[in-house]
């Protein structure tokens, strides 16, 4: 995946000229195009990089969250006895009528 050519390297690409070879303007246009698209690909990729390393930057940076029923020692079955609990306090027997 490594990158082969750059914008440079195509601008200042010689070919050899034959009798029977291509239009030589033809061949200087179409390489202007794909010089044009090559930086815009380096642009992009550039950004790309930039804001990935920004990104790691920004996990590295931000404190990791505990699950808050591990930092608390609370578990669900200790909320659900609890709420079980207070419904029989604030509801008494009336609860099971």
């Amino acid at each position: 995946m490594d990158i082969k050519l750059t914008s440079k390297m195509i601008l200042e690409k010689e070919f050899k000229k034959n009798f029977k070879g291509y239009n030589v303007e033809e061949v200087d246009s179409f390489l202007d195009e794909i010089i044009q698209d090559y930086e815009t690909f380096e642009k992009v990729v550039a950004q790309l990089r930039e804001e990935n390393k920004q990104l790691k930057e920004e996990i590295d940076n931000t404190p990791k969250r505990q699950p808050v029923a591990s930092a608390t020692g609370t578990t669900n079955f200790d909320i659900l006895k609890r709420l079980s609990n207070l419904e029989k306090h604030v509801f008494g027997s009336k609860l099971y009528e």
